[in-house]
C-alpha cells in the first residue's frame, strides 16, 4: 500500500479517469498516471459533489463514482500503482458522492435522490439487496454523503429542501431513515465530523456574494442539534468543508475567490471564524472546490478546476497554512479528491 498518494477523477464523457500523484515528505506531488475506472463521467467542468473519489479505511482501495454511466468502480492500490478491480451500478441515477466505513460503503445518487449501500468483499464491489433509501425530497438535490466517525450514521446535505438528512446503520450495514432537519442557513453543501460527533457544514446561501458560511450540530445518534448556526466566513460560493485529525480545524473553500477560510472548533462543537483568506489558489478567481486532508494530518489538498491546477499547503500545529507548491494540467472536469 503507497500511504502517501493523491487522487483525483478525471470526470471525462468518454473515459473516467483517475489521476494518481505521489506525495513526497514535505507535501510535494509527483504525475503518478492515469487508471481507467472503466465507466463515463459527466464531461462537465464543476461536478457539483464532494467525495466522489473515496479511499477505504485501510488505504487498499479506492472508490470512484461514474456520474455519466451511473455506476461505481473499485479500483486495488498496489504500492505506487492502481488498477481497477470491479464495477458495479450504483442502485440509482447519477452518483456524485461515496462513502466509506470499514467494508462497508454508500454511494449517493443525485439523480435519483437516494443511497445504496455496497461491500467491499476483497476486490469486487457487492451490493447490498435492499439497502436503497429515498432522501427526504425527489428534489433534494443532495451535495455529499459521509459517515460518522464511529461509522454508525449516515448523512446527506441537501441543497434543493436546505435540509440535513441522517440514517442509522445496523449491524448489517443497512441504513434506516431518513431523520430530517432544516439547516441553519441555506444551501448546505460539503461536510465533515469530529470524532467527537460534531458535524461541520458549509453553507452556500445560493451563491449570494459574500454570504459563504459555516455551522456545526452535535450528533447524539442520529440526532442533529444545532450548536453554532452560520457562522459568515465573508467570502462566496462556499463548496467543500475537511476537519483535521485532531478536530480542532477546520477549512472550508470558497470558489466564489479562490480562497480557503479556517475556523477553529470548540469543545462542543462550536465554531468560531479563525481567518476569512487562510489561504489562496487564484486571489479573486473563481475555482478551489474539492479538497482533502492526507491521513497524516500534516498537508491539506484542494482543486482548483477553473485554472486546472491541484495546489497543496502544510499545516502548521496552529492551524496556519503554508503553501507547498502546486500541480497543473488537470482537466477542466476534474473532481473529487483523496489523500492517504
Amino acid at each position: 500500500m503507497n500511504e502517501n498518494s493523491v487522487y483525483v477523477q478525471t470526470n471525462d464523457a468518454g473515459r473516467n479517469e483517475v489521476l494518481a500523484f505521489a506525495r513526497a515528505a514535505d507535501g510535494t506531488l509527483t504525475p503518478m498516471g492515469a487508471v481507467a475506472t472503466g465507466g463515463r463521467g459527466t464531461g462537465k467542468p464543476h461536478l457539483a459533489s464532494q467525495s466522489s473519489v473515496a479511499l477505504s479505511d485501510d488505504g487498499r482501495h479506492l472508490l470512484v463514482v461514474n456520474a455519466g454511466s451511473g455506476d461505481v468502480s473499485l479500483l486495488a492500490v498496489e504500492g505506487r500503482s492502481v488498477r481497477l478491480a470491479d464495477r458495479i451500478a450504483s442502485g440509482g441515477m447519477t452518483p456524485t458522492s461515496v462513502a466509506t466505513s470499514g467494508t462497508l460503503a454508500y454511494v449517493l445518487n443525485n439523480g435519483s435522490a437516494s443511497i445504496a449501500g455496497f461491500r467491499i468483499d476483497g476486490d469486487r464491489l457487492v451490493a447490498l439487496d435492499g439497502s436503497s433509501r429515498a432522501l427526504s425530497s425527489a428534489d433534494a438535490d443532495p451535495a455529499q454523503i459521509a459517515f460518522s466517525r464511529d461509522g454508525r450514521t449516515l448523512a446527506v446535505t441537501e441543497r434543493g429542501t436546505d435540509s440535513i438528512s441522517t440514517f442509522a446503520v445496523d449491524e448489517r450495514g443497512y441504513a434506516e431513515g431518513p431523520a430530517t432537519i432544516r439547516s441553519s442557513g441555506k444551501t448546505p453543501y460539503g461536510f465533515d465530523f469530529t470524532h467527537h460527533g460534531a458535524m461541520v457544514v458549509t453553507e452556500a446561501f445560493g451563491g449570494a456574494i459574500g454570504q459563504a458560511a459555516a455551522s456545526s450540530y452535535a450528533l447524539a445518534g442520529t440526532a442533529l442539534s444545532p450548536v453554532s448556526g452560520s457562522v459568515g466566513d465573508t467570502r462566496s460560493e462556499v463548496c467543500w468543508a475537511v476537519v483535521t485529525a485532531d478536530g480542532r480545524f477546520a477549512y472550508v473553500t470558497n470558489f466564489g475567490d479562490g480562497t480557503i477560510s479556517s475556523y477553529a472548533i470548540a469543545g462542543d462543537g462550536g465554531l468560531e471564524l479563525r481567518d476569512a483568506v487562510a489561504a489562496s489558489t487564484r486571489l479573486g478567481e473563481k475555482g478551489v472546490r474539492d479538497e482533502a486532508i492526507a491521513r497524516d494530518g500534516r498537508h491539506l489538498y484542494a482543486i482548483d478546476a477553473d485554472s486546472r491546477q491541484l495546489f497543496g499547503w502544510e499545516i502548521g500545529a496552529d492551524g496556519e497554512l503554508s503553501p507547498v507548491g502546486a500541480v497543473d494540467g488537470l482537466p477542466g472536469t476534474v473532481a473529487g479528491l483523496a489523500a492517504s
